[in-house]
């Protein structure tokens, strides 16, 4: 009887041995921690590619000579196929492959960022101004009698390099759609509760760094000539503190794409459903849950609602969230607080380029360095915030109104702090304009390349000048002469370079005042997100959140850069002009540059804040109402107690 008993023991723990390697994971891709560590790869990498395309907007926009309008739109055109495609990766959820979809998505999101670089190699060498020649001492970009004639290439490249920015940012936006919330599900489906919301704060986390890695590889890629794969050993070259100068845009993207791709290649290796990640022996409620868990029914095996069914449903679902009075005040609120990010993330840092007279490449790393990590810390400190005091919804609101008043008072003192616009020959002052100083030069209205003249007024060019002469000192030019528009012949001298009184020293309490500004506002997004999850109903929330991305992008990440764009177009003094075409802005008044554009932002800022109080005002009503209904009520029982 022992015998038996003992062979049948031996038989069950051979059995649990056989048993075990069945139930252990076949693989690192059957492992949701390699799934977390991989995505996150993946957002960084997608989030990257955003933040280097905006720092490098106005690089872009001065090689290929587009309005800020247009760059604007091309900075928000990903919006267009991702909203479009947003409903339908809500509807198909869990019903398809999602780790393959994802490496779909990422795959095209690469191929859209190979495409916006293609420009740079069908276009020839970027001509900064006519090459100058120290043996005769002489140069055609001096005055000079005959026009410069207009080539082929400069007209191709002009109309059409613009499509196929915005066909590599389609591309980018429709790769995009899958990514995040196909991401984000799978994870919450087969990590266990107590793990996934750790995994999930990781990837927020990525969301918020990885535009800063975009604004640092873009202040490291623009030190580079834009031509570094083009130019000869004898080639004319200027240097970064020239206003002519054009970064390597093309090269950041290249080494994005080149990230997507690579972060790409494992999802294709994840299955379609992994095995749920195993509780420690601590957490015996989440063992019960995922043990009833099991026996649920699998989402293919519940019946869904088909595609058309569920398009039909959309409308009416979507007004019955919208009609709930907070909801609707928050999401407007944070449309408005969205509105002011994407134009400031698209312009910024042409704004700082142009009004402290830095490097293209200085202002990414101050954005970079400053602006994001001040915003970074803003949404950590709401959210340690939130927890510490437990605020109720009312306590929420109230927090966020007074955040967004705050950064109102510090985003004030912004509009006063820049640079005024320099003296310009026919621009700022007509005094000493080449319209009327009677030198017969033939200027190309293309001819960018900022004098200063011994009258302490600049010209956009020698040839404006009416300057004849340049001294060398070795390849460099240092002095011009002989300059017919400057003055007096005998202080009728030029030296390279804009007149603008350098003024950087506003630059560091401008970047204070501003990183304040985004710590105070980015102290509200977290609670304004907890008062939408708390004022619609459990069931709806997901759906909620859906919408609230949904008017994200089409009211604000799609709208924003292009207004913005538009009110810096409006300060335009001087656009240039490329074969008798308008091209980039080449001087701008910044006076009204500065006043437009942080304008817009105080507006937007201003937006939230009303928005935000008014929710105080509806719950402190709503409040009030509950508690007069239950002290009626109280009444009531009183007097039919005192009855009886």
């Amino acid at each position: 009887m022992h015998g038996t008993m003992t062979a049948d023991h031996n038989e069950r723990d051979s059995a649990k041995q056989v048993a075990k390697p069945a139930l252990a994971p076949r693989g690192v891709f059957y492992n949701i921690k390699f799934f977390v560590l991989c995505h996150g790869i993946l957002q960084l990498s997608q989030l990257l590619v955003s933040g280097y395309l905006k720092a490098s907007i106005s690089t872009i926009e001065k090689r290929y000579g587009l309005t800020s309008q247009k760059s604007g739109l091309f900075a928000a055109f990903n919006e267009v196929g991702n909203t479009i495609l947003i409903v339908f990766v809500s509807f198909f959820g869990a019903r398809v492959h999602r780790p393959r979809f994802i490496g779909v998505g990422a795959i095209i999101a690469s191929a859209g960022v190979f495409v916006i670089a293609v420009p740079h190699f069908l276009s020839g060498p970027y001509e900064f101004s006519v090459l100058l020649n120290s043996t005769n001492n002489t140069s055609s970009e001096m005055c000079r009698l005959k026009a410069h004639n207009c080539s082929q290439q400069d007209i191709v490249v002009q109309e059409d390099v613009f499509p196929i920015l915005l066909l590599g940012q389609l591309l980018l936006g429709i790769g995009g759609v899958p990514i995040q919330p196909f991401g984000i599900s799978y994870i919450d489906d087969f990590a266990n509760k107590r793990n996934s919301p750790i995994y999930l704060g990781i990837l927020f986390a990525v969301t918020v760094i990885g535009p800063a890695f975009g604004y640092l590889l873009s202040a490291v890629m623009l030190r580079f000539n834009v031509d570094i794969d083009k130019l000869l050993d004898d080639s004319a070259r200027i240097d970064r503190s020239d206003p002519r100068w054009i970064g390597a845009w093309w090269l950041g993207f290249l080494v994005a794409a080149s990230l997507l791709f690579l972060s790409s290649i494992p999802y294709f290796f994840f299955p379609r459903t992994m095995p749920k990640q195993e509780t420690t022996g601590n957490d015996q409620i989440s063992k019960q849950e995922e043990a009833f868990n099991v026996e649920k029914p699998k989402p293919d095996q519940v019946r869904q609602p088909t595609l058309l069914q569920f398009i039909k449903s959309f409308p009416i679902t979507l007004m019955r969230t919208l009609r709930s009075p907070i909801y609707l005040l928050v999401v407007v609120a944070q449309i408005h607080l969205a509105a002011m990010v994407a134009g400031l993330a698209t312009f910024m840092p042409k704004f700082i380029e142009k009004q402290f007279r830095v490097t293209a490449s200085f202002s990414n790393i101050m954005i970079g360095g400053l602006n994001i990590p001040s915003a970074t810390l803003g949404i950590m400190t709401g959210g340690i915030v939130l927890r510490r005091f437990g605020l109720s919804v009312r306590g929420s609101a109230l927090m966020c109104t007074i955040c967004v008043l705050v950064s109102i008072l510090f985003a004030l003192p912004l509009l006063f702090l820049g640079c005024p616009t320099q003296p310009i020959a026919g621009l700022t002052s007509q005094k000493d304009s080449p319209l009327d100083c009677g030198t017969p030069c033939s200027c190309s209205d293309g001819d960018f390349n900022p004098i200063c003249g011994s009258n302490d007024i600049e010209f956009r060019s020698p040839c404006h000048a009416g300057c004849r002469t340049s001294i060398f000192d070795g390849r460099n030019v240092v002095n011009y002469t002989d300059c017919g528009c400057v003055g007096q012949e005998s202080l009728s001298y030029a030296v390279p370079g804009g007149c603008s009184k350098s003024c950087t020293h506003l630059l560091l309490p401008f970047m204070v005042l501003s990183s304040i500004t985004c710590f105070v506002a980015s102290l509200s997004q977290t609670p304004s997100f907890m008062m939408i999850l708390r004022t619609v109903t459990p069931e709806s929330k997901s759906f909620a959140l859906g919408v609230q991305f949904m008017l994200f992008r089409v009211l604000a990440f799609l709208p924003a850069p292009v207004v913005y764009g538009k009110a810096i177009d409006t300060t335009c003094i001087l656009w240039g002009k490329r074969c008798g075409k308008p091209t980039a802005c080449q001087y701008y008044n910044l006076d009204m540059f500065r006043q437009r554009f942080l304008g817009l932002q105080t507006f937007c800022i201003f937006g939230g804040f009303v928005c935000f109080l008014l929710s105080v005002v509806v719950l402190n009503k709503m409040a009030s109402k509950t508690a007069n209904t239950h002290q009626t009520q109280r009444a009531s029982l009183l007097k039919r107690e005192d009855g009886k």
